[in-house]
């Protein structure tokens, strides 16, 4: 991508995409400390996207640190429509995710950037953070709509606030075509494809800081 095409971009998007991330990430204290910044760049976006992150910026402002992580955990790590990772809407645990999961790896290559800390490179954090610096990462987004919309619904079921975040990236993306709307009704039904493989190659869940540098 040129540098006049990523210049094309208006500023708040790259400070809105930066500022879901860190809501969106696990809440160590590095990510937490980050709380002030992101409320004080609220007023700098849209309405219709700070009113979205409000929410998830004051809760993160105010709950205990020990039960932001607890409940992190418990929404993240233990159930599994509510993944962070979005080729796993698309390919599960199969084969095909260890492609989709090179692909996106070739996008920030692309864009002279890598994923550190053994996360995976679809990991919706980090993805934002692409986005945040290169046109590559909203088009990683649009084509993985499917995947934020099905996560929007089943953080909705839970009614976490977690929502919000999910809602304003989407709010920041084209509308979902009709294809893309009888997909994801397809994938709600039967959640994802299934299929045990190793993806140790491509990261681990477990180190979840997944900084692109």
């Amino acid at each position: 991508m040129s540098g006049a095409d990523r210049h094309a971009e208006p500023h708040w998007r790259a400070v809105a995409a930066r500022c879901a991330s860190l809501l969106l990430r696990y809440p160590d204290a590095d990510v937490l400390a980050a709380g002030p910044t992101i409320t004080a760049a609220l007023p700098g976006l849209p309405d219709a996207i700070a009113s979205r992150l409000r929410p998830l910026a004051a809760h993160r402002t105010t709950t205990d640190a020990d039960a932001l992580a607890t409940e992190y955990v418990e929404l993240f790590d233990f159930r599994r429509r509510c993944c962070l990772h979005l080729t796993y809407y698309t390919a599960g645990d199969t084969r095909l995710r260890g492609q989709a999961l090179a692909g996106f790896a070739d996008v920030y290559r692309a864009a002279g950037l890598k994923v550190v800390d053994r996360e995976l490179p679809d990991y919706l954090p980090a993805v934002l953070d692409l986005a945040a610096v290169d046109g590559a990462g909203w088009r990683l987004l649009r084509e993985h709509r499917i995947g934020l919309d099905l996560l929007a619904e089943a953080l909705a079921a839970h009614k976490s606030v977690y929502q919000h975040a999910i809602d304003a990236v989407r709010a920041m993306l084209p509308a979902p075509r009709p294809a893309d709307l009888a997909a994801a009704v397809r994938l709600a039904r039967t959640g994802p494809p299934q299929e045990t493989v190793g993806l140790e190659p491509y990261g681990s869940r477990g180190n979840r800081a997944g900084a692109v540098r």
